[in-house]
């Protein structure tokens, strides 16, 4: 029993850890590039995917805390399988945005006449490859929590049966 309490103990650590992590470098990446007179400045606040992106994080990052709160006595945990599976697809939906606008910055679009602009603000779109990265590990950590209270709820069925 405390096996399982400490795997699920750092699992939602870890999984903590990577929506602040996500959280923290996608809010503080900036970079700017002048241009014939022009000052070109790229920051999270430019895409509203990248917005979502942080709020989705944000709230992941919260629930985790309250979670962690949690006393594992408490009866709140009936509800913990069901607000892992929405926090994971809220994430899931948040680094599926994020990648959209990641890939299009990077790549361009010559359907759209969109050009990149990676090679403009290499910074900004290194950090936010860091961020991206943090932002897609979260995700799969909270999937292994939800397997993992899912085997836990069948276990638990199965004895009362």
């Amino acid at each position: 029993m405390v096996k399982k309490i400490t795997s699920i103990l750092v699992l939602r650590l870890l999984a903590l850890g990577a929506t602040i992590s996500a959280l923290v470098v996608t809010v503080t990446t900036h970079d700017s590039r002048h241009v014939f007179n022009l000052t070109f400045k790229a920051s999270y606040t430019n895409a509203p995917t990248l917005r979502y992106f942080v709020v989705v994080n944000a709230i992941a990052s919260g629930y985790s805390i309250i979670v962690l709160l949690i006393p594992s006595k408490n009866f709140l945990w009936k509800f913990i399988l069901i607000s892992d599976l929405i926090v994971t697809s809220m994430l899931v939906s948040g680094i599926s945005a994020a990648l959209g606008v990641a890939q299009v910055g990077k790549k361009g679009n010559a359907h759209a006449g969109w050009l990149p602009i990676c090679d403009q603000v290499p910074k900004f779109c290194d950090r936010l490859t860091g961020a991206l990265i943090a932002g897609f590990i979260a995700p799969i950590l909270y999937l292994v929590l939800v397997l993992f209270s899912i085997h836990n709820l069948i276990n638990l069925l199965s004895v009362k049966a």
